[in-house]
């Protein structure tokens, strides 16, 4: 009975015997089967002219510093994105200490085939000399760096004034900025520029006591077509006889005090039936008013005020018949102002705050066939005025176009755009112009 159920009890006195089992980590589990990977198909890469198409195309609906964000982010894709991206990233360059203009004068080397292209691929520069800088751009790196850009079409330059020691202040008021000095251009950076290409548009800000500056800019370029000028008053010099050479498309002012007479008649003298953009930042005096019309208003197509609230005003307005454009950035203007609109009024943009009369603006935004656009700057409690629905509904039944914000800086940058001529109000800042710009600049050149 023992030894059968000895499988259960063993017997102590049978011997017993140790298996040792050896275990194989490498083979203690099933091999995997091997991964068999199949060949990538060949990849078809994307046109570059397609790329450039697709990144133009972003130009009309983002602003400029998102599209250039854009392009920067762009430009990291690969070397043959790099070089589309950078190459409409060079289109609008900005110059404001003298690291960038060392960095940008390697960039648009001419001797290179890569920096050839860069250059001509500027169109548009804006460049700040700034007395305050402690590695602020010079003049003449500012005039070899425009000599560098053939086909520029528009060059912006602002100057800011040297502050005493302990009185730069941020956001001191413009009549301090404005005493600041600054030296004027020497010879041989006029000489750099005469040498470089003939520009079509100038932008320039004078924060300093010099009003010679500017003078001397406009001595520089014969081709000007459009001009504008803020800041310090310019004067003319007692020895300036001749007067500006050139005739003028579009004239924009922003002064702390306004010019003389015969400092605008000097500047226009010949841009009588050429000008048809006149923006007046500021507030005329009524003599101002009434010589400007009088001597362009026939052929004006675009004239902004800040406000036109007197019966002068509406006077002035009514003395523009080809007039297409009318911009007032105030909420108030006289009723008459909308009663007397010119019949092939196609842009119409004011102010709105809780005390407008819209009802003036109403009618004319009903009696008018050609009006196209209509865009408000709604503030002060604008946006609870009673007749504003009504304003929306009559652009919506006529097919007007409308775009109201709230922000005055949104509501200039959507009435004013690029400086080239116009076919139609509003103008707008869209990749045509930029071309346009590109191939008017080459054929100056």
């Amino acid at each position: 009975m023992l030894g059968y159920l000895g499988f259960i009890f063993p017997s102590s006195s049978s011997a017993r015997t140790t298996d040792h089992v050896q275990f194989d980590l490498t083979t203690a589990y099933a091999p995997k089967k091997p991964v068999v990977r199949q060949p990538k198909p060949p990849s078809v890469p994307i046109p570059m002219e397609l790329v450039m198409t697709i990144l133009e195309s972003a130009y009309e609906n983002e602003s400029i510093h998102a599209y250039n964000a854009l392009l920067k982010n762009c430009a990291l894709v690969s070397k043959d994105w790099s070089y589309v991206a950078q190459k409409l990233l060079f289109r609008h360059v900005t110059l404001t200490t003298q690291t960038a203009y060392i960095a940008f004068r390697e960039a648009v080397d001419r001797a290179t085939l890569r920096g050839r292209s860069l250059g001509d691929a500027v169109v548009r520069m804006n460049v700040v000399l700034d007395q305050n800088q402690p590695y602020r751009l010079s003049h003449r790196s500012f005039a070899r760096a425009v000599s560098l850009c053939p086909n520029l079409y528009e060059l912006s330059v602002a100057i800011y004034g040297e502050g005493a020691p302990g009185l730069d202040i941020v956001g001191a008021p413009d009549a301090s900025r404005m005493k600041r000095s600054a030296p004027s251009f020497d010879q041989t950076t006029l000489s750099i520029l005469r040498s470089g290409p003939q520009i079509s548009a100038l932008q320039f800000c004078n924060w300093t006591d010099d009003s010679s500056s500017l003078l001397q800019l406009l001595d520089v370029w014969s081709s000007l077509s459009a001009l504008d000028i803020s800041g310090t008053t310019p004067r003319l010099d007692k020895d300036t006889v001749e007067p500006f050479p050139c005739a003028l498309r579009e004239l924009r002012m922003n002064f702390q005090a306004s010019p003389s007479i015969e400092f605008m008649s000097w500047l226009l003298h010949n841009s009588t039936g050429s000008l048809r953009v006149l923006d007046l930042a500021r507030e005329p005096s009524p003599d101002m008013l009434e010589y400007l019309v009088s001597e362009h208003g026939t052929a004006l197509e675009s004239l902004t005020m800040p406000s036109c609230g007197t019966h002068e005003g509406a006077a002035a307005v009514r003395k523009c018949e080809a007039l297409r454009e009318l911009k007032l950035e105030s909420a108030w203007a006289s009723p008459l102002v909308y009663k007397s609109l010119p019949p092939g009024l196609q842009h119409l943009a004011f102010g709105v705050d809780s005390d407008t009369a819209l009802l003036p603006v109403i009618q004319a935004i009903q009696g008018s066939d050609d009006l196209r656009a209509v865009t408000m700057h709604v503030w002060h409690g604008g946006e609870k005025h009673p007749q504003l629905a009504k304003v929306i509904t009559t652009c919506a039944r006529k097919g007007v176009q409308l775009k109201v914000t709230k922000d005055i800086s949104a509501f200039r940058e959507l009435t004013r755009g690029d400086p080239v001529p116009a076919a139609t109000y509003p103008r707008t800042r869209s990749l045509n112009n930029l071309l346009y710009m590109a191939s008017r600049a080459a054929t100056t050149s």
